[in-house]
């Protein structure tokens, strides 16, 4: 089977590393791709948002399925461009990414359904957002109703802080998505990231992940696209597990069926458990990052398999985990997620035998510079993954692995999993 994965970043990484597993697999393409990728994928110099680019290699290469992992291409149709040419996609069409691409439409799918989520109001500019606010007092979440790459949401403690927000939306910060607003009530409890394998009429849950925004330690600092995760999640107990299914996915999957959505990919569902029980913070029309740096070295079953069925309309065996913990500790540059220098040289040591076996480097920001070397290219720069049979060992294998890497100016989380490893989850 020929296989056209898209994106280029750590997330498409882990994703091509268990693509390459699969006996079915013949070729693998990679559009972009990135340096980590070289040896088990053909890289196309393609971006990912350039559909029209991606389409035409798609039909020269005769690819037999597409893989996707950025939101963007998902937006702007890819899935129904590939479909027109008789290519099967793993990712939603147009329709269904407005669970996404738009807050307004996802809270709105979840009021019509009944789906658990936390009190909201959507205004068409921020002007209107700022009238409503200043009738406040926070704590509140701001939101950017489009897409922001994981960085359009605010958690405002003060009114002041929600105002100041809801400038930099203004000022075109995030772009076209921040030009309407999302109010919300702030949820308390402890943050669950469950994906999800769609087929167009079931859902089959992951493990639960628990990721880490804030760029400094104790959950402080700004947020950023996520700077490390782990899996599964303790807190996440059979009777929550049971509670998601019968409040949430059932009537998730009942509103995609009448609504004729037709959804196959991953369908990420970010979640709260409250006192109240489990609610709904986000949809994603995607895997995130990084949660699948620590979901891939989990899954015991065919990647492949799984997407290709999904894709057909049909997974017919439930996915199978291996026991134990995955983390992932997000290498990043220096400054990020403000701004931050590229260019740097990366290294890495000789890698002890056991430690190489249940540990991997997968790359996010990287790049090959004009003599060859690898270098950093973003701010995110790798993500530093282990398995191990306790959520204590995946630890110990990632920081051994990450003391292994160095470029000038990294750093990264030295408490990553700490709510797991302490029992703190509220």
């Amino acid at each position: 089977m020929n296989v056209l994965l898209i994106g280029g970043g750590g997330r498409e990484h882990a994703l091509a590393w268990k693509l390459t597993q699969s006996p079915l697999l013949t070729r693998l393409h990679a559009a972009p791709g990135n340096p980590g990728m070289e040896k088990m994928a053909h890289l196309a110099p393609l971006k990912a948002n350039d559909i029209d680019g991606i389409v035409a290699y798609a039909v020269r290469e005769k690819i037999d399925l597409a893989v996707v992992g950025p939101e963007e291409p998902l937006s702007l149709g890819i899935a129904d461009r590939l479909e027109e040419k008789g290519i099967l996609c793993f990712g939603p069409k147009a329709r269904s990414v407005r669970l996404e691409s738009s807050k307004k439409f996802a809270k709105d799918f979840m009021e019509r359904h009944g789906i658990p989520t936390a009190a909201y109001h959507a205004f068409s500019s921020v002007s209107e957002a700022r009238r409503y606010v200043e009738t406040l007092e926070g704590p509140i979440v701001v939101k950017a109703d489009g897409l922001a790459q994981g960085k359009g949401v605010v958690v405002a403690q003060t009114r002041a802080e929600a105002l100041e927000a809801l400038g930099e939306m203004e000022s075109g910060r995030f772009g076209d998505a921040g030009r309407a607003v999302v109010i919300e009530e702030l949820l308390t409890g402890a943050e669950v990231s469950l994906l999800t394998f769609a087929d167009g009429e079931n859902l089959f849950p992951m493990l639960p992940v628990q990721d880490h925004k804030r760029a400094g330690e104790g959950d402080t600092g700004p947020n950023t696209g996520g700077m490390g995760a782990y899996a599964p999640v303790s807190v996440y107990t059979p009777k929550i597990a049971k509670a998601v299914e019968e409040t949430i996915i059932c009537p998730l999957l009942k509103g995609l069926r009448d609504e004729k959505f037709d959804y196959r990919g991953c369908l990420y569902i970010g979640l709260m458990l409250t006192p109240d029980g489990p609610k709904v913070i986000e949809f994603n029309a995607r895997f995130g990052d990084p949660e699948t740096q620590v979901l891939m070295p989990m899954l015991k079953s065919d990647l492949l398999d799984i997407t290709y069925s999904c894709a057909k309309g049909k997974l017919v065996r439930k996915p199978e985990w291996y026991a134990g913990n995955a983390v992932c500790v997000v290498m990043a540059s220096g400054g990020y997620p403000g701004s931050y220098s590229t260019g740097r040289v990366i290294h890495e040591d000789d890698v002890p035998a056991e430690l190489a076996e249940n540990s991997w480097v997968f790359h996010a920001g990287t790049a090959r510079d004009s003599k060859g070397e690898l270098v950093t290219s973003g701010g995110r720069v790798l993500g530093i993954t282990a398995r191990g049979g306790t959520v204590n060992e995946a630890l110990e294998r990632a920081y051994a692995r990450a003391a292994q890497v160095r470029f000038e100016g990294s750093f990264f989380r030295r408490d990553i999993a700490h709510r797991e490893v302490n029992h703190t989850f509220c």
